[in-house]
């Protein structure tokens, strides 16, 4: 049957992080199959939609959510110090985000707090579906792997977000920076198992709750690099019932949605699943999802490396040379073979959320298993990025640490020119490089999306 694309409106969310000094809720060790009593009874609450505010004016007058303040405008005012510039963290289509606290002086009882406030700009490209979207999903959902929202103000023709702050800002920012030294393969893999616990609590509700936006700058980190999912706007109830998918207005970012959703417009958590494989896929390969700066055939990552994902050979040339000697090859391949199987061009091919977290689990369980037994061996507890005294000169220690060149870890890809392998005469050997930049980094980060950024600023402002 031949399938006709509808129409899709993409959003590209600026990266952002916004973390919070609250105490994180204690999480267990695996994910279960089923959520437990109280999640079910959490994700019952937001699969009822009967009872949900379907606008402003049903949320003034039934505000409905005992966990979430209402302030108003004044203290958002205050919180944010009149909404001054030098506390800007970001812009996007929603509007400006700002760095604020709230502490007893604004409201009574409240202890001192960082947050991050979202002010809904009245002519940008968001209106109150957005808005009210954030407060309904948020505003009842509770989970270690979801950002916590604080609350909100909708006086008179305000609409406003508070948020938890999330101090290491976006995944997008870390992944996708020129210089890193400490975004390692068990960092990248926890953060993974993080997000893909958010996206099984949401699929595990009563009526599944499809995310529908899944990318690195919505992804946000804490202090300690806990991942949460942020940004509901786009959330929708999943189908229910008999019902096989949902049918709506396409709607997320280029590169990132999921085949049989932009060409037919139907919706299901497995739509989430490719979503989520695509972010694996860049945490692997340290490039976006879209590059329009790279050769033509390589401009859409999943179309040029999924091929290469079962090939072991050309698949160790491809990852991310700055986790070089981070990882077992076994691991690797397992950990490839899971982004492979997520981006199943067939819907039915990919894992649920709960089968990729238990994936996941037991990787991370065997890696620990791993390290531990080479920490009591007293071999490879040697860091990546220092160099103790005494160790032997890398120059000339050929079999620690090698790095390949551009050249060497470029695989199937004919007529591409010569990558540019030179350095000039400030920058050290290659053999010295304490962080080798990724090689898709470009000098601009281009958005490859035709529609407007939705919120995800930059927050490491003090």
């Amino acid at each position: 049957m031949l399938l006709v694309p509808v129409s899709i409106v993409v959003i590209v969310l600026v990266g952002t992080g916004y973390g919070s000094s609250l105490s994180s809720t204690k999480e267990n060790s695996t994910f279960p199959k089923k959520p437990n009593s109280l999640e079910l009874q959490e994700c019952r609450s937001a699969g009822i939609t009967s009872v949900a505010p379907k606008n402003v004016t049903d949320l003034r007058q039934n505000p409905g959510y005992s966990n979430v303040d209402i302030f108003t405008y004044e203290e958002m005012r205050l919180a944010t110090k009149y909404f001054r510039p030098d506390r800007v963290l970001g812009e996007g289509g929603f509007g400006i985000v700002y760095k604020g606290f709230i502490d007893e002086n604004m409201r009574p009882g409240y202890k001192t707090t960082n947050v991050a406030i979202k002010e809904l700009d009245p002519e940008g490209f968001q209106g109150d579906r957005e808005w009210l979207a954030e407060v309904n999903y948020l505003g009842q959902l509770r989970h270690p792997n979801l950002v916590k929202l604080i609350g909100y103000c909708c006086e008179d023709d305000h609409r406003l977000l508070v948020y938890e702050y999330m101090a290491s800002g976006s995944l997008e920012k870390h992944l996708f920076r020129r210089v890193c030294a400490t975004f390692t393969w068990s960092r990248r893999m926890k953060i993974a198992l993080d997000a893909a616990k958010g996206l099984a609590f949401l699929h595990g509700a009563e009526r599944p709750i499809i995310y529908r936006d899944f990318k690195t700058s919505n992804i946000l980190l804490d202090a300690d690099f806990n991942a949460k999912l942020s940004d509901f706007g786009l959330a929708k109830d999943g189908p229910m019932g008999d019902q096989t998918h949902v049918s709506t207005r396409v709607m997320g970012t280029y590169g990132y949605a999921a085949p049989e959703y932009v060409m037919t417009g139907h919706l299901t958590a497995r739509s989430d699943v490719y979503g989520f494989g695509v972010v694996l896929l860049e945490m692997l390969i340290g490039r976006k999802a879209m590059d329009k700066s790279r050769p033509s055939r390589e401009h859409n990552l999943v179309e040029w490396a999924r091929p290469l994902l079962n090939h072991n050979k050309k698949l160790l040339r491809i990852l991310d040379p700055r986790m070089e000697g981070q990882y077992s090859t076994k691991t690797a391949i397992k950990v490839a073979n899971l982004a492979y199987q997520c981006l199943s061009q067939n819907p039915k091919g990919r894992p649920v959320m709960s089968q990729v977290v238990e994936i996941l689990e037991t990787i991370k369980t065997q890696e620990g298993s791993r390290e531990e037994a080479v920490f009591q061996s007293g071999g490879g507890s040697i860091t990546l990025f220092e160099v103790p005294k005494g160790t032997p000169d890398v120059s000339t220690d050929k079999n620690r640490c090698p790095v390949r060149s551009e050249s060497e870890r470029e695989v199937g890809v004919p007529g591409r020119s010569n990558p540019t392998i030179g350095r000039s005469k400030s920058e050290p050997p290659k053999e010295f490089d304490l962080c080798i930049p990724s090689p898709d980094l470009g000098q601009d980060d281009e958005s490859c999306s035709t529609r407007h950024e939705h919120y995800k600023p930059d927050m490491n402002v003090s």
